[in-house]
């Protein structure tokens, strides 16, 4: 029986939620999401003690670039700072979920996807110092750039995966080749109506997506409790999306329940949605103070589930952690930390003149005005610049 569900529950408050590891880092077996895991007898091995670690030190790096990212706009580097601290496990675990040819369609927290698809933190420092559109070829790393306005990003994922229908990308059975699209966004997104309208799209073309929500609790300074009554993976029944809540700070649960519905959506069996479990620690971005909204206690209550000292302590159980390995991946970190902050500090700000350079694929005769009309503006002020310096 498929852990994705298309029906409520009698009682619609008890909706069942996936975990494979439990905050003391004990596994529970899971004969279905097991298989998935070890690739079903396969070469790929998801839970192995080398990818387990893999993941450990990919979450250990991300947290130290985060938090570096959180200083340096303080310092006056960044102009905001989104943290996804206490998310590494659902973003680690969902970014290497995804097949090497699938596309994944993020919001602007991501940070731990964006890692594990190969792009480099310094890319989305600079998106945030306000120097980059995003920084990385969504092409390449299919990966598209980084969506702010909530909700946005989740048509865009329909239509891509529509595209990929008629382009013949999808449901000839051969997992290798086929794609998938994995649309991310967060609990307060998931109320938009743009997420809707996509339930709507994706169900009634089956499109190859798999709408994916972490619930960090929080949408900045309203609980997930307001905005639904009842878990959000029920949301997408409705629509007939089967769905399923999972522990978003186990990376196992996480990997599983992604891996396995974006096989389902390549395979032409139609959108999956997935509500991962999870905890924003960090403020809703820089500019918010969550002290005034949110109680002490329940971070206190969060803390205890950290998905990486859950991780760690699932490594220590299997004998394939030590203290060597733990140095190792703090000392990497830190230095990780150490050349974002002084990339971004030895940073000039670009051109201004880069503006008009990617408005369109080939030569445009409005843009190119537009071009000189800037560049005759910006030197009015270079002269006066010069006459001050003259007369001083």
């Amino acid at each position: 029986m498929t852990v994705f569900a298309t029906t409520i529950p009698d009682d619609a408050h008890q909706e069942p939620m996936i975990q494979l590891l439990g905050p003391d880092g004990t596994r529970t077996p899971h004969a279905e999401l097991d298989a998935v895991l070890t690739g079903g007898g396969g070469a790929e091995d998801l839970q192995s003690p080398d990818a387990l670690r893999g993941y450990y030190r990919d979450m250990v790096m991300i947290r130290a670039a985060d938090l570096e990212a959180t200083s340096l706009q303080r310092q006056g580097q960044l102009g905001l700072w989104a943290s996804a601290l206490g998310q590494e496990a659902a973003q680690i675990g969902a970014g290497h979920a995804a097949r090497v040819q699938d596309y994944l369609v993020p919001t602007y927290r991501e940070h731990g996807v964006a890692w594990a698809r190969g792009i480099e933190p310094w890319r989305l420092l600079e998106l945030f110092r306000g120097i980059s559109h995003g920084g990385w070829d969504p092409a390449e790393l299919r990966t598209h750039p980084y969506m702010i306005v909530l909700g946005s990003q989740a048509p865009h994922a329909v239509g891509y995966a529509m595209g990929l229908q008629r382009d013949g990308a999808v449901g000839t059975g051969d997992r290798a080749h086929d794609t998938a699209v994995l649309a991310l966004f967060g609990d307060g997104a998931s109320s938009e109506g743009e997420v809707s309208e996509s339930f709507t799209f994706a169900k009634s073309f089956d499109a190859p997506v798999v709408f994916y929500t972490q619930n960090n609790q929080w949408a900045i300074s309203v609980p997930t409790s307001v905005q639904s009554s009842v878990p959000l993976a029920q949301r997408s029944r409705g629509w007939g999306i089967p769905s399923v809540r999972v522990d978003g700070n186990d990376v196992l649960a996480v990997m599983a329940a992604v891996r396995s519905a974006l096989d389902a959506a390549r395979a032409g069996e139609g959108p999956r949605f997935i509500e991962a479990v999870t905890y924003r620690m960090a403020a809703h971005t820089t500019s918010d103070d969550a002290g005034r909204y949110r109680p002490a206690a329940e971070e206190e209550e969060w803390a205890e589930r950290d998905p990486i000292l859950r991780l760690r302590r699932h490594l220590e159980q299997l004998g394939a952690i030590d203290e060597d390995f733990v140095r190792r991946c703090d000392d990497e970190a830190h230095e990780l930390a150490m050349q974002l902050h002084h990339h971004i500090h030895g940073m000039e700000d670009p051109d201004p003149v880069h503006i008009f350079e990617h408005v369109y694929t080939e030569h445009h005769p409005v843009v190119e005005a537009e071009k000189q009309a800037y560049r005759e503006y910006a030197a009015q002020f270079e002269d006066e610049a010069d006459q001050d310096g003259a007369r001083a």
